[in-house]
């Protein structure tokens, strides 16, 4: 799971930061460039809880297996695709497909991962996909050099090795559904606490999108430095992290971590030299590093085994929605005020991450004790 993982956010984190450039190049502007992964996100978010509860009823090995043929077929297309409209049509059948891929593999490792060290054992199998994102956008961009053509046939060779360390991985036995809730396609009181993950992956949408332009619109090179340090910065602090959520309790460890993420991004409104985004890049990653595996440990106490593939399907619905509204609406604060006022914007709403996290779990543990 860990060499598939790799594989398929080396693959994707070489495509996403210089897809914006290439759209850039047929004509589009930035905010038609944040539209590519926008359209990817809130696909992947909208399809979700459909994906993660097929991932439980068929099993999450068939979905796996399915959606990284599907992307193979789609990383051929774009490098062939003669706009940038083209583009931005085919990313959202492309986003249905990547949500299989996510949800589809959450709930594997949530099945295969003991109870008592889940968040470690989840902090441990994203260290995979951080050692690809470490990686991928230098090698994105160097190969995109060469063209474009050869970055979309690259990834394509890539998405054909998932497919086969899918087919590899053992087939699970499908759990039986719970009697009391036979049809329930989304799990809303998850999707109710995961806005939280919405209000602070807003702003690693844009970065995600932007911070290599910011980079080069200051001079600073490499232009994938931000994305690379923030890679090294969560490689380091995420062992740790899982670990002590489970230890210490995953609120404990989660409220913090939100504070940095809202730190980070207020550093890249001081600027956008070499200093200020390593410092950003190394503040967001200690937070957002450590926010999900102890969010996602903290929902999977209160859900059972054949829900999994739902819980994850409703927390990548939040997490996506954010990200694809990042990258959109950064992308049009950009073109119309800059960007210090759009990762102040960010700054912002993920700062409310906190106090929505406080009274969300308050109000719904409450539902929970009242039956």
């Amino acid at each position: 799971m860990c060499g598939f993982s790799f594989t398929v956010f080396l693959s994707a984190f070489q495509l996403l930061p210089t897809a914006p450039f290439h759209i850039l190049d047929l004509g589009g502007g930035t905010a038609a460039a944040g539209l590519f992964l926008g359209f990817l996100t809130y696909a992947s978010a909208f399809s979700a809880p459909l994906t993660g509860t097929l991932a439980d009823r068929l099993g999450a090995r068939r979905i796996l297996i399915v959606a990284s043929v599907a992307i193979t077929i789609f990383s051929f297309a774009y490098a062939w695709m003669p706009s940038y409209k083209a583009m931005l049509a085919l990313v959202l059948v492309h986003g249905v497909f990547w949500s299989g891929l996510l949800t589809g593999s959450a709930a594997y490792m949530t099945n295969i991962l003991p109870e008592s060290r889940r968040a470690e054992g989840i902090g441990y199998w994203g260290l995979s996909t951080i050692a690809a994102i470490a990686v991928a956008p230098s090698i994105g961009f160097w190969v995109f050099r060469l063209g474009w053509r050869v970055l979309c046939l690259e990834a394509a060779a890539l998405n054909v090795l998932m497919a086969g360390i899918a087919w590899t991985l053992p087939p699970q036995p499908v759990r039986a559904r719970s009697a009391g809730a036979p049809g329930r396609l989304v799990e809303w009181r998850v999707l109710a606490l995961s806005f939280t993950l919405f209000l602070y992956s807003f702003g690693y949408g844009g970065i995600t999108s932007f911070t290599a332009l910011y980079a080069d619109a200051n001079g600073v090179t490499p232009k994938g430095i931000y994305l690379t340090m923030l890679a090294v910065v969560i490689l380091l602090t995420r062992p740790m992290s899982g670990r002590l959520g489970d230890r210490f309790g995953y609120r404990r460890v989660f409220l913090p971590s939100l504070v940095l993420i809202a730190a980070g991004l207020t550093c890249l409104v001081f600027g956008g030299s070499r200093l200020w985004l390593i410092v950003s890049a190394v503040v967001f990653g200690a937070g957002f590093g450590t926010a999900y595996p102890v969010f996602a440990g903290y929902v999977m106490r209160h859900v059972g085994p054949d829900r999994r593939g739902a819980a994850f399907g409703a927390i990548l619905a939040c997490f996506d929605t954010g990200i694809g509204t990042g990258s959109i609406v950064m992308g049009w604060i950009i073109g119309r005020d800059g960007f210090t006022v759009a990762f102040a914007a960010a700054a912002a709403l993920s700062a409310l991450a906190v106090p929505y996290f406080v009274v969300a779990d308050r109000v719904l543990r409450r539902r929970t004790a009242h039956g």
